[in-house]
C-alpha cells in the first residue's frame, strides 16, 4: 500500500454532496461510494444477490430477476433480527469492495481517495480518516432545494433533515468545510481550492 490520503466527505440532505464529489472526481480522486457499492454488490448474477435470494427468498425478487428494493425495505425495516441479518450479508461485501478500490488507488505515488458518507458524523466515522470534509449550506437553503429540486413536501424534508445530525455538529466534526450556498461557480471555485489542498497533504504524505 502507498501512502494514500483518506478524506471522509459527508454532508446534509440536500447540502450539495454529490455535486462536491463528482467535481472532485473531475479533479482526479478515487471516490469510494458506500451506497453505490451496496447496491452494486446485490446486482444479478452477484454472489451478494444469490446470499439474499437464500436468506430472503425469491419473493425478494423482481420479474426482471433484480432485487425489489421496496418489498425487501418492508420485510427489514418491520424487523431488526431481519435487518441485522440484510447487514450480515450486504456490508462485508461493501467492505470488501471498498477495500479493493483503495488497494488500486494505492498504487499511486500519491492517491486522494474520497469515501462518500452520508451518515460520518451520525455514527462517529471520523477517526477512520486523515481529513473529515463538509459540505455546508443554511438549512433554509437545504429546505428548498429538497422541496424545489427533489420535489418532497416541505414537511418530508423537515423530517428528512431532522433525522441526520444537525449543522452545528457535523461543522465541529470538520477539518475542511465547503460552503454551498451560492452558485455552482462559487461551488466549484471552492472545490478547486479544497482540491488543492487535499493534494498537497497528499503529496506530504508519499514524501514523508
Amino acid at each position: 500500500m502507498g501512502p494514500m490520503l483518506k478524506v471522509g466527505l459527508t454532508g446534509g440532505i440536500g447540502a450539495g454532496k454529490s455535486e462536491v464529489s463528482r467535481l472532485l472526481a473531475s479533479h482526479g480522486a478515487v471516490i469510494i461510494d458506500s451506497d453505490r457499492i451496496a447496491r452494486e454488490v446485490v446486482e444479478p448474477g452477484t454472489p451478494g444477490l444469490a446470499a439474499v435470494v437464500a436468506e430472503f427468498g425469491p419473493g425478494v425478487l423482481a420479474a426482471d430477476g433484480s432485487l425489489d428494493r421496496p418489498r425487501l425495505g418492508a420485510v427489514v425495516f418491520a424487523d431488526k433480527e431481519r435487518l441485522a441479518a440484510l447487514n450480515a450479508i450486504v456490508h462485508p461485501l461493501v467492505r470488501q469492495r471498498s477495500a479493493e478500490l483503495e488497494a488500486a488507488a494505492s498504487a499511486d505515488a500519491a492517491a486522494v481517495v474520497v469515501h462518500d458518507v452520508p451518515l460520518l458524523v451520525e455514527n462517529g466515522l471520523m477517526p477512520l480518516y486523515d481529513v473529515v470534509v463538509v459540505v455546508d449550506a443554511p438549512d433554509a437553503t437545504r429546505l428548498s432545494r429538497l422541496t424545489e429540486v427533489r420535489g418532497m413536501t416541505p414537511e418530508e424534508a423537515r423530517a428528512r433533515m431532522a433525522a441526520q445530525a444537525g449543522r452545528e455538529q457535523r461543522l465541529a466534526a470538520a477539518d475542511v468545510v465547503i460552503d454551498n450556498d451560492g452558485s455552482l461557480a462559487d461551488l466549484e471555485r471552492r472545490v478547486d481550492e479544497v482540491w488543492a489542498d487535499l493534494w498537497r497533504r497528499a503529496r506530504e504524505r508519499s514524501q514523508g
